[in-house]
């Protein structure tokens, strides 16, 4: 049997969306129990010339449910807009993507594995089919930027482990 695209791609996101609102969750606890403010992981970075951790929250979300959505339309830019400033927001938006992953059926994706797609940004333009442009672009841009908010609260000293990253597995029940 083949991988479909949706297969292929869209549990994954849902389980790791669910892994990630599991770190904004420790996170946020980690402030209050430290007395941080908020913004100091918020806004925290691995190195001065990455962006902060809640830039790399909302592009779990931009990775997932907004490719699903630039599919749609035909076309992708990233998310310039400054981020979310609050643990709340970025919650807000990680369960909107995984409520709007939920709710998507398999067949929508399928369609799309052929279509014409371009990356926009700037003046750089990329064209990918439907399932290129998943596979190769979004896909590993989603774990980049989940790995790298799972990495930034590490550095800050969040106690979160290997677990915290993957989240519920799918296993056989």
């Amino acid at each position: 049997m083949a991988l479909s695209l949706y297969a292929a791609t869209v549990p994954s996101y849902r389980q790791i969306l669910g892994s990630v609102a599991g770190l904004l969750g420790k996170a946020e606890a980690f402030c209050a129990e430290r007395s941080l403010a908020p913004a100091e992981i918020i806004a925290a970075r691995l190195a001065p010339d990455m962006l902060p951790f809640a830039y790399q929250v909302r592009s779990t979300v931009t990775h997932s449910i907004g490719a699903i959505e630039g599919l749609r339309r035909g076309t992708f830019s990233p998310d310039r807009s400054a981020p979310p400033e609050s643990f709340a927001e970025l919650e807000t938006l990680v369960r909107g993507a995984e409520t709007a992953l939920a709710a998507l059926e398999p067949a929508e994706l399928e369609g799309y594995a052929d279509r014409q797609m371009l990356f926009v940004a700037g003046e750089r333009r990329l064209a990918f089919t439907g399932e290129d442009f998943m596979l190769s672009f979004s896909q590993p841009n989603f774990y980049f930027h989940a790995a790298t908010a799972y990495d930034i609260l590490r550095s800050r000293g969040v106690a979160i482990g290997k677990r915290d990253f993957l989240g519920r597995l799918r296993v056989k029940a």
